[in-house]
């Protein structure tokens, strides 16, 4: 199988994987060196593998979208800003490209995901501290390559943003790392269950014959102490993410626990995800005597965040349905070329004296401001990533068994970030557009390399 050909062995990788996995480590701490280093090795990818990539389909549309949206800003009333707003998209297309090319092997995958989860303690610790400790400091070496700004009580107040701009940006990060993390544990969890189970066919349990012969080649252990690292990291991303009080970000890592609850077959599991979900609802949305009756065990940091009772004076400026349904009126009156991108901020202040960055949908903010012809191509581009995902997991012939739990893991990172982009824009923050692009091109390049390859060997 072509799968279980490339992975075999846990071949040494090139320089050039080995300083991206080095970035991905340090991004949360220090994006000035994480992003040198990842424009180093695309640009090095780009001369080396030029013809490949130049050769993908996928790097067609996405040179497309990338025409349409440089149309759009010529269109664009305050071209430049539009302009400007092009290096929130451009740049990151040509890292996809050359990242999709660079990854090849689960090999991969699975490194780097211990680097993103590796480099996700040391900042959901700082947020901790920020938060329970009263932790406030501002460390800066060298201009802007280790910067570190740490405001007592988080930002928004009483909401953990630890080196993050504002605690949603924060949840959206966790929500990716904690999905890696989740699916690494699960994966080290399998591992020691298969040991075991080894061990009863080999004789060593109480009832089996010591003279039993191997069938096949003994299951991989799993050692302990990578165990326990990644049951304190699913631990304390989890914690992290809930003090963020993102309803966001719980919704999705809830959608991500009861995905791999239905993946893995544990049904007790999912009924209890049902369970606690219908409850705090319940608490939240029901009518008064339901609601009260379940208000009595769920605790009010829940249902009074997702009903809006803890910020009850918030201006209806601020609600999305406002921000979406202004979105989408702008839609409608350009929806060829669009208003121009980083057009929103000042059509919304003009018209309701408010300034907002974004209206907390990435797709509605792309029909708005590039049009509905370029926002259609980007989610078709999108939905054939994770389209193509789906039928590689389905055709498991081209897996490898133990690898078939780490591709699903990247493919619900990817609707997670799509998820995301339904109630929030990422990709502002210059981090979580790197490693959201990053995450992208994971998945990519092995779909590619398994499936698409296997397809032209089968003929």
């Amino acid at each position: 199988m072509l799968g279980a050909s490339l992975n075999k062995a846990f071949y040494p990788l090139n320089s050039r994987w080995n300083y991206s996995l080095l970035a991905v480590l340090i991004f949360p701490l220090s994006p000035f060196v994480g992003a040198v280093t990842i424009v180093l090795v695309s640009f090095i990818t780009w001369i080396k593998q030029y013809r490949q990539i130049s050769r993908r389909p996928l790097n067609w549309g996405f040179a497309l979208l990338s025409l349409l949206l440089i149309v759009s800003c010529g269109f664009a009333q305050n071209k430049i800003e539009a302009f400007l707003g092009l290096f929130n998209f451009l740049p990151f297309f040509l890292v996809f490209a050359a990242f999709s090319t660079l990854i090849q092997t689960t090999a991969q995958l699975r490194q780097m995901a211990w680097a993103l989860v590796i480099g996700s303690m040391p900042v959901a610790i700082l947020g901790l501290g920020q938060l329970f400790l009263g932790w406030n400091f501002k460390f800066q070496f060298i201009w802007v390559v280790l910067s570190w700004t740490i405001r007592p009580g988080g930002n928004p107040p009483g909401r953990i943003a630890s080196l993050f701009l504002h605690a949603n940006t924060f949840a959206a990060y966790l929500v990716i790392v904690f999905i890696v993390s989740v699916g690494l544990w699960l994966e080290q969890w399998q591992l020691k269950i298969g040991h075991r189970a080894w061990d009863i066919v080999r004789g060593r349990g109480k009832n089996s014959s010591p003279l039993l012969p191997a069938p096949c080649p003994p299951a991989p252990s799993s050692p302990t102490l990578p165990f326990i690292f990644l049951t304190i990291a699913v631990l304390t991303n989890f914690i992290t993410l809930i003090f963020t009080n993102s309803r966001n970000g719980w919704a999705i890592a809830i959608f991500t626990c009861f995905a791999y609850a239905v993946y893995q077959g544990w049904r007790i599991i999912v009924g209890s995800v049902v369970g606690i979900v219908t409850s705090v609802l319940l608490a939240a949305f029901a009518p008064s005597p339901i609601a009260q009756f379940f208000r009595q065990y769920v605790p009010a940091f829940f249902w009074a965040r997702l009903n809006d009772d803890m910020y009850p004076d918030r201006p209806v400026a601020l609600m999305r349905k406002t921000q979406w349904e202004f979105a989408w009126s702008l839609a409608w009156q350009h929806p060829w070329t669009g208003w121009g991108l980083r057009s929103f901020t000042g059509l919304y202040k003009a018209h309701t004296q408010i300034k907002l960055g974004h209206p907390h949908n990435l797709f509605l903010m792309l029909s708005a401001e590039t049009g509905f012809i370029a926002t259609l191509l980007f989610c078709g581009l999108l939905g054939w990533i994770l389209i193509a995902g789906v039928q590689l997991l389905r055709n498991s012939k081209h897996i490898y068994t133990e690898d078939r739990l780490l591709i699903f893991s990247y493919l619900l990172a990817c609707v997670g970030w799509v998820l995301l982009n339904n109630v929030d824009v990422t990709l502002f923050d210059f981090r979580l557009n790197t490693l959201s692009w990053l995450i992208l091109a994971a998945t990519c390049g092995i779909i590619h390399r398994l499936f698409f390859n296997a397809k032209v060997r089968n003929g």
